[in-house]
Order: structure tokens, then C-alpha cells, then sequence
């Protein structure tokens, strides 16, 4: 095993943290807004929404920190590499792509909860 497949995981796993980021950053600001018209006027549909972004948020935070352990486990592959101890190395690289498949996983449930929550609600704009 070389450094290449370590390596290049390295800048992918970076892209995907910093999609994350994003996504927790902009549900962050919209359920700051609907906190606040909730606060206004409570509505049980703004409740509902509410509680589908704390999910939501819930879910990528956990797709951040296992994708961040995915991280160190690349780096540390990358460690045994350098330090010619190929079996570990070789372990340690498989349990990253565990760990990356896993964020991988958290990451498309948090999508089609998102595509969910936006279908009901532009239905319920479609009945009006």
C-alpha cells in the first residue's frame, strides 16, 4: 500500500466536511428565522418544522464527526505507511472507508428527510 489512496481521501473527505458545514449552517439560520416567527405566533406547522430541522441538524452533526474520525483514521493510515507497518496500515485504511461509508449513509437519510419536509410542505401550498 502507498500514500495515493490515503492522500486522496484526504481532499475528498475535506469537500464533503465542508458540505456538511454548509448544510448545518444554512438549516442553523432557517430554524433561527422559524424559532423566532414561532415565538411570534405559534402555528403547530412551524412546530413540526422546527422538530424536522433539530433531526436534521442532529443527523449532521453525527455525519460530521464520523466523517472528521474518518479523517484522522486516513491520516493515521498515512502514519503507518511512513512507518512501514503495512498490515495496520491496510486496516486502518479499511475501517476509514467504514467510517466514510457510514457518513456516506447518515448523509442520504438527511437528504431524503429534507426532500420529504419540502414535498409535504409544497403540497400543503398546492391545497391552498
Amino acid at each position: 500500500m502507498d500514500l495515493t489512496a490515503p492522500a486522496v481521501l484526504l481532499s475528498t473527505i475535506s469537500l464533503l466536511l465542508l458540505a456538511f458545514t454548509n448544510r448545518f449552517l444554512a438549516i442553523a439560520t432557517l430554524a433561527r428565522n422559524l424559532h423566532d416567527k414561532y415565538l411570534e405566533k405559534p402555528d403547530e406547522a412551524l412546530l413540526s418544522q422546527i422538530n424536522n430541522l433539530k433531526l436534521r441538524i442532529r443527523l449532521i452533526r453525527e455525519m460530521q464527526s464520523i466523517g472528521v474520525f474518518s479523517l484522522f483514521l486516513f491520516v493515521l493510515c498515512m502514519f503507518l505507511i511512513f512507518t512501514k507497518h503495512q498490515l495496520s496500515a491496510k486496516v486502518v485504511f479499511g475501517s476509514g472507508l467504514v467510517f466514510l461509508m457510514a457518513s456516506l449513509i447518515i448523509s442520504t437519510i438527511e437528504i431524503y428527510i429534507s426532500t420529504k419536509a419540502l414535498s409535504i410542505q409544497l403540497s400543503s401550498l398546492e391545497k391552498s
